[in-house]
């Protein structure tokens, strides 16, 4: 009944299996991938009847994790999966984003990849076996795929570059790098880094690059097995040789004339009015031309660019291939924000703002390996303004996410521990002009608000964006690109880090492959570009501000005894509601008995603190207490002092003079001042009344012994 086809290799130290054949048959290309006891079904599925007629290649990615994977049931109310999470939105734009470039150029057939999570042993990253499983799916599936490609993760510890790391080694190294390519060369780098040197980044996709061979034999071979047969995908019209020959002798000119104009919105006004003029002198009356009028523009505006920039080494803009746009950074530019900034680079702004919080305030992501709480947070939001256009307010996109994951990247090896820095961190970053890279004029807004804010970041980090032209043998490599560089170019190369290091590295090519040499000298350029960018940032703000904002809410960290947690929350939280309610301060208590107070007001962190310190404190023998009578009875009064704790003050103990009857000298809900005394056998405390002048609180001791 099947026809299975397995292949298996060794792979870090753990089996790799790729089969095909038993599950999905009805797909196009359908392979369960299993690293380990993580097994992840990856499809592909081509709609037979192309489009030939669209501007893209209409290609989906969607990753989904199924929680009976790690054998949980969803949280929430609705016990069933929902929207995407975060992690599956940047694994869907990782397995995108390497394969998207490697299907034939005339191949528009609707096309979409699904890979799911069905078991995950808490120890391999599905997100690797994903993309070495959609590889595999798309290579058998008969499409027009030019893969396969390979694809790892990299890890660096003690010097040493480690393949696949563990989900539990992973935060003990140095580096969280996934590398995915073809056997030519690299395709895509995604990474993490503390501050490493552009020679280790270079070196660990490199390590990754050789590793991933063995992932892309492996595919060869099961495709040689059981591929499907390959589909014909069109040639360019005839009539698009035509519409290129009339267009380039009509607009080649007005085009080259239109990218001069420096400025962004008036170009964009010029090329648009020769698009125009293109479509108006084919005419709709031929209906095929007229069709394939956009792509023959868009080739002619990638000739005229690429080959000003290979010829002479000027950009749109006038700049040379290395130079960067003009930087203005400003701190401190809202009133009543924790910490703000506003960095502009060239037509790119972001406004980025800081909020602090509590721990009450962090993200609690419940995911695949267990729920976590994260303290620091970047959000990113491209409002359609930013580019001059109109457009539908949604809930972020998968660019948002992944851009502002990529900004987070960037900030977060440089972030204080929680121990140093005890508050939740929001950053959020609003893009209020684009035109290239506003990722990483995120990274920079992001730096300058946070030690606008106090965050005591250790140094400024900074990014910026690479570009490649490639025409042959001849190369150029870009810093700082603009969007229509972007667009008509080979390569989006993204590097964060500050004057010590790399942070976080992202790659993308448009090409086949990119040579070592190339990012080499993309690194080394883009580390000049980087330290340029800081000293324009330190014109604002060179370290972080002496404490937090006075709008921020003052957090002291105080540490009790484990035992005496329970008393400072009370059954069913009642104690600790009732600190927050009276005092206004917010508290955050950890299992190790480490207690945060947070609030805005002075007087009412202190009072907070205080009335956790009485919850906490033994009552000393000798000393003075505020107290309540909470209780009377006929032998005394019981009195509640240092929070819930209770002591008795015998009738003798009320008053120098005779009492009758309790009553006549306190009442249940009187406030008096006592003296601890002694405790009996079973820990009871013994108070007096007698022995404290109730209107000074003197110790009156030794003047009612004599």
């Amino acid at each position: 009944m099947f026809d299975v086809h397995r292949k298996e290799i060794d792979w870090g130290g753990r089996p790799l299996v790729l089969e095909t054949g038993r599950v999905a048959r009805q797909a196009d290309g359908a392979v369960m991938a299993r690293y380990g006891d993580t097994v992840v079904l990856c499809t592909a599925v081509g709609d037979k009847t192309p489009k030939p007629h669209l501007p893209f290649f209409p290609l989906t990615v969607n990753y989904q994790e199924k929680t009976a994977a790690a054998g949980k049931i969803p949280g929430g109310f609705f016990k069933r999966e929902g929207r995407p999470t975060e992690k599956e939105t940047l694994t869907s734009r990782l397995i995108d984003r390497p394969i998207r470039p490697l299907f034939a150029k005339n191949f528009k057939n609707e096309t979409q990849v699904i890979c799911t999570v069905l078991s995950h042993d808490l120890e391999n990253d599905p997100d690797v076996v994903a993309m070495v499983g959609a590889s595999a799916a798309l290579t058998i599936s008969g499409m027009p795929f030019m893969g396969p490609i390979g694809a790892c993760r990299v890890g660096y510890k003690d010097g040493e570059y480690v393949l696949n790391p563990t989900q539990a080694d992973l935060p003990n190294g140095d580096l969280d790098l996934v590398v995915a390519g073809t056997q030519q060369g690299v395709m895509m780098v995604e990474s993490e880094a503390k501050e490493l040197s552009e020679e280790t980044m270079l070196g660990a996709v490199n390590f990754g690059q050789e590793q991933y061979q063995k992932v892309i034999n492996a595919i060869i071979e099961l495709a040689e097995e059981c591929a499907n047969d390959p589909w014909d995908v069109p040639e360019d019209p005839e009539e698009k040789k035509t519409v290129h020959a009339k267009l380039k002798e009509q607009v080649s000119d007005k085009l080259r004339a239109a990218y001069q104009i420096v400025d962004k919105k008036q170009r964009q006004e010029a090329l648009e009015a020769v698009r125009t003029e293109a479509l108006e002198a084919i005419g709709e009356e031929n209906e095929v031309e007229y069709a394939i009028t956009p792509a023959v523009i868009k080739d002619l505006e990638r000739d005229i660019v690429r080959g000003s920039i290979i010829e002479t080494g000027n950009r749109i803009d006038g700049r040379r291939v290395e130079g960067v746009r003009p930087i203005v950074s400003e701190v401190g530019v809202l009133p009543r924000t924790h910490g703000s900034a506003l960095f502009t680079r060239g037509e790119t702004q972001a406004m980025v703002t800081t909020t602090l919080g509590t721990g009450q305030d962090e993200q609690i992501v419940d995911a695949l390996e267990g729920e976590y709480r994260q303290a620091f947070m970047l959000h990113y939001n491209f409002p359609p303004y930013s580019v001059g256009e109109t457009g539908r307010m949604l809930s972020p996109g998968r660019r948002e996410i992944g851009h502002g994951k990529l900004a987070w990247r960037a900030l977060n090896p440089v972030m204080p521990s929680k121990e140093d820095f005890p508050y939740t961190v929001r950053v959020l970053s609003e893009i209020t002009e684009s035109n290239g890279s506003s990722s990483m004029a995120s990274v920079c807004g992001a730096s300058l608000s946070m030690m606008d804010a106090g965050v005591p970041l250790p140094r400024s980090v900074a990014g910026i964006a690479m570009g490649l032209i490639k025409e042959g043998d001849d190369y150029a490599v870009l810093s700082d690109i603009m969007g229509d560089e972007d667009h008509l170019g080979d390569m989006d190369f993204k590097v964060a880090g500050t004057e010590a290091g790399v942070t976080s590295l992202q790659m993308d090519i448009k090409i086949t492959s990119v040579t070592p040499q190339i990012m080499q000298i993309a690194l080394n350029q883009a580390r000049d570009g980087r330290l340029h960018i800081l000293g324009e940032m330190q014109k604002a703000l060179t370290t972080a501000r002496e404490g937090v904002s006075d709008r921020a809410p003052q957090i002291t960290v105080i540490n009790v005894p484990k035992d005496k947690i329970r008393d400072i929350i009370g059954t069913g939280g009642k104690v600790i509601r009732e600190i927050c309610e009276e005092t206004g301060a917010k508290v955050d208590i950890e299992d190790d008995g480490t207690v945060k107070v947070a609030a805005v007001n002075a007087d009412a962190a202190n009072a907070a603190i205080n009335w956790i310190k009485g919850i906490v404190a033994e009552p000393e023998p000798g000393k003075i207490y505020d107290g309540k009578v909470v209780k009377v009875v006929d032998f005394g009064a019981f009195v509640n002092f240092l929070g819930q704790k209770d002591g008795l003050v015998h009738i003798s103990e009320l008053s120098d003079e005779r009492v009758g009857k309790v009553t006549d000298v306190v009442n249940e809900g009187d406030m008096v001042k006592v003296k601890c005394m002694s405790f009996d056998d079973r820990g009871r405390v013994k108070l007096s009344m007698r022995q404290v002048d109730q209107q000074t609180g003197e110790d009156l001791g030794e003047k009612v012994a004599s």
